[in-house]
């Protein structure tokens, strides 16, 4: 069992990735976890992505979820990109090294990776 001060430690370490996923930011990463996506690998996009946000310091911007079923099964793991003003961008066939360049051309550079869209697969 763990000691009172190790769990202190794993939730002061866990913080910030749990905050991510709480947020009210003007940017919605929304990833689909439903058991089709978890079969086809969401969740080390998912963690990618909070992770990602974390270190590039975008917390303040970037809200980080999950969602059941998104209905495209055959195109999971499926991402959701929501941003205020914008049109939602549906990615599919993510993998973590997906979710990294999307972070960064997408998220940070505001161009859409249209290669990875639900129009290109």
């Amino acid at each position: 069992m763990k000691t009172l001060a190790e769990l202190a430690a794993i939730k002061e370490r866990m913080k910030d990735k749990v905050a991510i996923r709480e947020g009210n930011a003007s940017t919605r990463i929304v990833v689909g976890m439903a058991t089709c996506g978890i079969a086809a690998g969401a969740r080390p996009v998912l963690s990618t992505f909070v992770e990602e946000i974390n270190r590039e310091g975008l917390f303040d911007k970037v809200t980080v979820t999950q969602t059941g079923c998104i209905g495209i099964c055959q195109y999971e793991p499926v991402v959701e990109v929501h941003s205020a003003g914008n049109e939602k961008v549906t990615y599919v066939k993510m993998t973590a090294e997906k979710a990294k360049r999307v972070i960064a051309e997408h998220i940070k550079g505001g161009k859409i990776v249209t290669e990875y869209t639900i129009g290109k697969a």
